[in-house]
């Protein structure tokens, strides 16, 4: 999980290569796509919803294939932090809150790589730092296992794939 352009899209993908396991693309991006515009504000909990839907599907999947990771490329807490930025709406906090618990592991992508323009998603170096602030606090918050990604692309793979390979051999 992270702001705008901080490699989620890139690292979720290769981890699911180098690891093996499902990846689940990020909801937001599609909707993009498909309507040439960004979410309105009473559409944002939509989004949220089907972000929690495919990563549920790929669960499911994994289960079937007996795949041992699903990684996501974002989760429904960064939806309800955006709603937040862009509409000063909170009330998808909660939900949110709630479903990211479920995670066995959440990546924390810093804003350290260069911020390049992706379409209609991307706000801007100010607000990703911005966005990234708030990431902190609802991690915080919420006392979930966090691990931080930063420096080259070979430095967040090797920090990922140790916290992955970590996780994978604790008792569960």
């Amino acid at each position: 999980m992270g702001a705008e352009c901080t490699g989620k899209t890139t690292l979720a993908q290769a981890l699911s290569i180098q690891l093996g396991g499902l990846w689940v693309s990020e909801y937001l991006r599609t909707f993009c796509d498909q309507h040439g515009r960004t979410p309105r504000q009473i559409e944002q909990a939509h989004i949220l919803a089907m972000q929690w839907h495919q990563e549920n599907e790929a669960l499911a999947r994994a289960e079937q294939q007996h795949q041992a990771f699903v990684f996501c490329d974002t989760a429904p807490l960064l939806t309800a932090i955006y709603s937040d930025c862009v509409f000063g709406d909170q009330s998808l906090y909660p939900q949110a809150r709630a479903l990211h618990t479920r995670y066995a592991l959440t990546l924390h992508l810093a804003p350290d790589i260069p911020w390049v323009a992706d379409g209609l998603q991307r706000d801007g170096n100010r607000q990703r730092a911005h966005v990234h602030g708030l990431i902190e606090r609802e991690f915080a918050a919420l006392g979930v296992p966090v691990v931080p990604i930063s420096g080259t692309p070979a430095q967040r793979m090797s920090t990922a794939i140790h916290a992955m390979r970590s996780l994978a051999d604790s008792p569960q």
